[in-house]
């Protein structure tokens, strides 16, 4: 049974993870904590973007020699293959460790099973410790994408207590306070994409990144189906990829990127195929979902949405559009249920975090 201070190091394991988020794709963010022989923490680190050292072997070169006969409390269980970077496991058995304490197993083929490799070479090994905190934390987009093979999406939303999302006459910018608006640059330095409609490009002309530059900024992707996106909208603009995504009949609409996506009989983008070409593509794991009511409820209606941050300004405006447009639900019987995973004040504002409920329909 793990320790205190193993918890505690796979406590701020998870943490370390999280420096991780929106550089590691198509690799897991990953966090490790090396402690020695005596359980001091000797050595820390997470994973480096593709090509880089994971997050053990980082922890590992921190620590030196005093990772001999000590612990490894890392977030994901170690890789046992070798791609652009060598088997974690084999670095862990190399370096002396004596233990090694695991949240969660690796669910790939390719690299899953280091913990039974490390058994082998008599290393002890422990694994489920803290595993709903790295599941529901920094892993949550990564084995989304194992399981479901498409990209983990959050839907982004602000909106007023009245669900407006903007006032009636298009004069409000901004419904919620800097502090909100920042957090939300948070989020985006956080995932691989961004995605918004044509409609929302049109009407607000965003950029779609990250401010100020964290060093990274994710793709930006603007869905519309029938390529009325200006070639000067500043989505496309910059060093920053971005993508249009179009129907096949409009594959050489002049965009410098295109995605071309099948149609459904609605004649609307087929989402879910999307996703996966932008997963296949683009290596994108997890994705920010900032477009109007319209495009939102289209992605909920299809049961696409994994996760809603909403941010809920203290104000009224009575009229103007809502932050979710038709999701397919008429009846109390046929509503898309959440459950609230956190309340959190942001400036002025309510952030809510949501997930949907498997418990009911």
């Amino acid at each position: 049974m793990a320790s205190s201070s193993e918890v505690d190091a796979m406590r701020r394991a998870v943490g370390l993870s999280a420096r991780s988020l929106g550089t590691t794709s198509p690799n897991p963010p990953v966090g490790a904590v090396v402690l020695d022989a005596a359980g001091e923490v000797v050595g820390e680190g997470w994973t480096r973007p593709p090509g880089g050292p994971h997050a053990e072997v980082v922890a590992l070169e921190a620590a030196g020699d005093r990772a001999r006969g000590g612990t490894a409390v890392v977030t994901l269980e170690p890789c046992r293959h070798a791609g652009r970077t060598g088997p974690c496991a084999t670095a862990l058995r190399d370096a002396g460790i004596a233990r090694v304490v695991v949240a969660c197993a690796d669910p790939t083929a390719q690299a899953g099973g280091g913990a039974d490799l490390l058994r082998g070479e008599g290393v002890d090994v422990e694994t489920g410790v803290l595993a709903d905190e790295a599941v529901l934390g920094p892993l949550e987009a990564w084995l989304s994408r194992q399981r479901t093979g498409r990209p983990f999406v959050t839907w982004k939303y602000a909106a007023t207590l009245d669900g407006r999302s903007a006032a009636a006459d298009g004069t409000s910018r901004w419904i919620t306070s800097e502090p909100a608006r920042a957090d939300v640059h948070r989020l985006r330095a956080e995932v691989d994409a961004v995605l918004a409609g044509v409609g929302t490009v049109l009407a607000d002309d965003p950029l779609l990144n990250v401010r100020p530059d964290p060093g990274h900024q994710p793709l930006r992707v603007v869905v519309d189906t029938h390529g009325r996106t200006p070639l000067t909208a500043r989505a496309l603009s910059g060093p920053v990829p971005a993508v249009v995504a179009l129907q096949a009949q409009l594959e050489d609409a002049g965009y410098p990127r295109t995605l071309v996506v099948p149609t459904g009989d609605d004649g609307r983008l087929d989402l879910a195929g999307l996703l996966e070409a932008l997963a296949l593509e683009h290596d994108v794991v997890s994705l920010l979902l900032e477009g109007g009511p319209t495009l939102a409820g289209a992605f909920v209606a299809a049961g696409l949405v994994d996760r809603v941050v909403g941010y809920v300004a203290p104000a009224l405006l009575g009229d103007g559009p809502h932050a979710l447009g038709p999701a397919g639900a008429g009846t109390i019987s046929q509503m898309h249920r959440f459950r609230l995973d956190d309340v959190t004040r942001v400036g002025d504002d309510v952030r809510l975090t949501l997930r949907p409920d498997p418990r009911r329909p």
